[in-house]
């Protein structure tokens, strides 16, 4: 049996025939909670004297625990198990996004000015003025997601086609939150240079490229790149997304301890693209005291296997994550499930921090440390202090592609950290409270306005 909480990505709905005699449904809630099976809405579907029909949700941990529940619920006598709803397949089920015009076509005259003859007036117009592309097109509000999917979520190097329902997700995550219209780009290549150049190849339709799920070191030289041959935002947020939404969570952490972010002493586990974009982020905001740790242990100066970006933050210090973990006041994971132990945990400072957001396994399991953190985040939302890379992307695409900048800087994202630090009263600021739910409808528009404002600080602003 797994020891994970139950939670709606392993959702299952068992549809059940059932006796209509006393006792019946009882007995199959309580053996969903035997197996510990989170038992959610029970729907009536049918009934009569005899018998009803009933859709039972559960939340399960994990798919083997989703069969052990359904397995308990089997062998009930005279419960039968008509149908059994994975919710997560059934959501994606014929994908997540569809295209939907803007105008409706009611007449020949509807069809003569949206498309042929009427349209190519427009297309001579942007011909002969090329900025009119964005008063004129989709251009204005339209962000491609690309991915080479060598790097989806924690799985791996999955494939192009594996990617896809995670950008189909990214898409409607940037229409829910932001009103852009994103679509899914999965390309069928992991070389840079086949990437660069598809990406220059489809940039005329878009108003910014959020690149997604491209494994490190590739994706630093694919983000430089094209931001330095495209005249429009380009934006890693498994970098930048990520490093955004942690210092947010940071800066509220350390008002809650009392502590400066240029006193602390910072752990990061994991030198990937979020490790390094992190550091690089937090560094820009003040800190001064960065050990990052890899699979290896710290990245020393000593080391001769670092690449460019994990020499960036190289120290002196050698030895293993548990050594650079004594006496640390903040641990940040974007590394692998359970390299936190709770004796490391011990050994950190008075009200350490610790973000543990390797997902879906966190580096440490937060009740396995309740007493000895002063604040604890994962990357999970069935635990508090939820850091989502949501409460970023959205608004920084809203606030760049309504200005027409023509790049994503680090004093953008320092702003759109502070941004959503700020949506945090001082007077709600507690250890499960340091940082806004993605649904708060405050938190794009108030990214959109920090970003904006820093673009046009910096005169990067076309419009």
């Amino acid at each position: 049996m797994t020891n994970l909480t139950p939670n709606s990505s392993f959702s299952v709905t068992l549809r059940l025939q059932i006796p209509n005699r006393v006792g019946m449904l009882a007995s199959v809630t309580q053996a969903i909670a035997s197996t510990g099976g989170n038992l959610g809405q029970i729907d009536l579907i049918a009934q009569n004297r005899q018998e009803s029909i009933r859709d039972v949700t559960v939340d399960a941990a994990s798919t083997e625990h989703a069969e052990t529940i359904v397995q308990a619920v089997k062998e009930l006598p005279d419960i039968q198990i008509i149908d059994v709803y994975d919710r997560t397949f059934n959501l994606h089920r014929g994908g997540k996004i569809s295209i939907v015009s803007r105008i409706a076509l009611k007449s020949v005259s509807d069809l003569a000015m949206a498309y042929t003859p009427g349209v190519g007036r427009i297309c001579k117009a942007i011909a002969e003025n090329p900025e009119e592309v964005y008063n004129l097109t989709i251009k204005q509000n339209t962000v491609a997601i690309v991915t080479d999917g060598s790097a989806v979520l924690g799985l791996g190097n999955l494939g192009p086609e594996a990617a896809l329902p995670v950008m189909e997700g990214k898409a409607m995550l940037f229409k829910e939150f932001a009103g852009l219209d994103a679509f899914p780009i999965c390309l069928d290549t992991q070389d840079a240079d086949e990437i660069v150049k598809a990406v220059k190849n489809i940039a005329p339709v878009f108003g910014g490229v959020n690149l997604e799920d491209i494994a490190a070191p590739r994706c630093f030289e694919i983000e430089a790149r094209l931001q330095a041959e495209l005249n429009i935002p380009i934006f890693h947020d498994d970098q930048h997304g990520t490093a955004i939404v942690t210092l947010a969570a940071l800066l509220n952490s350390l008002k809650l301890v009392q502590k400066s972010i240029g006193d602390v002493r910072i752990v990061i586990n994991g030198a990937g693209a979020a490790g390094v974009a992190i550091a690089r982020l937090l560094r820009k905001a003040g800190a001064e005291t960065i050990l990052m740790c890899d699979s290896k242990g710290i990245i020393s100066t000593n080391r001769s296997d670092l690449t460019p970006e994990k020499l960036e933050f190289a120290v002196k210090a050698q030895g293993t994550l548990a050594g650079a973990v004594q006496g640390a006041d903040v641990f940040i994971g974007v590394s692998a499930p359970g390299v936190l132990t709770p004796e490391m945990v011990q050994g950190m400072r008075k009200d350490a921090i610790v973000f543990a957001m390797a997902n879906p396994i966190p580096e440490i399991q937060p009740e396995l440390v309740p007493k000895n953190v002063a604040v604890m985040a994962t990357g999970r939302s069935d635990y508090p202090n939820q850091i989502n890379n949501v409460l970023a992307f959205p608004g920084v695409f809203r606030g760049a592609l309504d200005c027409r900048a023509r790049r994503i800087t680090t004093n953008m994202c320092l702003e759109a950290a502070n941004a959503i630090a700020s949506l945090v009263n001082i007077s709600d600021l507690n250890r499960q409270h340091i940082i806004p739910s993605v649904f708060d409808k405050r938190v794009a528009s108030a990214v959109a306005a920090a970003v904006q404002q820093a673009a046009r600080e910096e005169g990067i602003c076309s419009n």
